[in-house]
């Protein structure tokens, strides 16, 4: 099972999107039958092999064993990833083109990009999975607050100016270097306001 797996196809996608089928994956994260997940989701078991039979079609569910119970042959699924990202590939004739903007302070432009890296990091994980080797790949996640929109701007021309130094310093411009490209993206966004939850009228009362 895969950590996560990306979605290229469109009928996939869709299937996958289904509330019912996206708690049956969930309920997959460990192998089960469908009389199991009946009782888990609440269905009829005939009703979970419709979802099931669809989910295995596109691939998103694979067979783990058959287990033989008199005259019944039970089929044992399992989920093939335990997370699942639709790739922009799978809405291709109105996917995000980063050649579009290019605009290194547009907040369109770093959808494209993110877009864009979904789909190139999904394609080789598929193939890195497929070859069974590992990819090398490397990220830093972070937060930082900035007292004013001028420190915000002082911290972006700095670190534009200190990833240009590091990557004049190490790429490799010779034509027939041999050499394996690779793409670079730093991206710089607001967090998200954590919602403030209202207080009950017994929480006003105590207050």
């Amino acid at each position: 099972m895969l950590d996560i797996e990306v979605i290229e196809d469109p009928a996939a996608a869709e299937a996958s999107l289904d509330p019912i089928r996206t708690r049956i994956l969930r309920e997959l994260a460990q192998p089960g039958s469908a009389t199991q997940l009946a009782a888990k989701v609440g269905l009829p078991r005939q009703k979970v092999n419709y979802h099931l039979k669809a989910l295995e079609r596109h691939g998103l569910v694979e067979l783990v064993e058959e287990r033989r119970k008199g005259n019944v042959t039970e089929r044992v699924l399992q989920s093939t990833a335990a997370s699942y990202l639709i790739s922009p590939v799978a809405l291709a004739s109105v996917a995000p083109d980063p050649h579009r903007f290019s605009d290194r302070f547009s907040a369109f432009w770093l959808l494209a990009l993110a877009g864009r890296m979904v789909q190139e990091v999904g394609k080789l994980i598929a193939g890195a999975a497929a070859a069974r080797q590992k990819l090398a790949t490397f990220a830093i996640d972070g937060e930082i607050t900035f007292r004013t929109a001028a420190d915000r701007a002082a911290f972006a021309e700095e670190l534009s100016v200190a990833v240009t130094r590091l990557v004049d310093k190490y790429h490799d411009a010779t034509p027939a270097g041999g050499g394996r490209k690779h793409r670079l993206v730093v991206a710089l966004h607001p967090v998200l306001k954590t919602p403030i939850k209202p207080h009950s009228a017994k929480e006003q009362d105590n207050d």
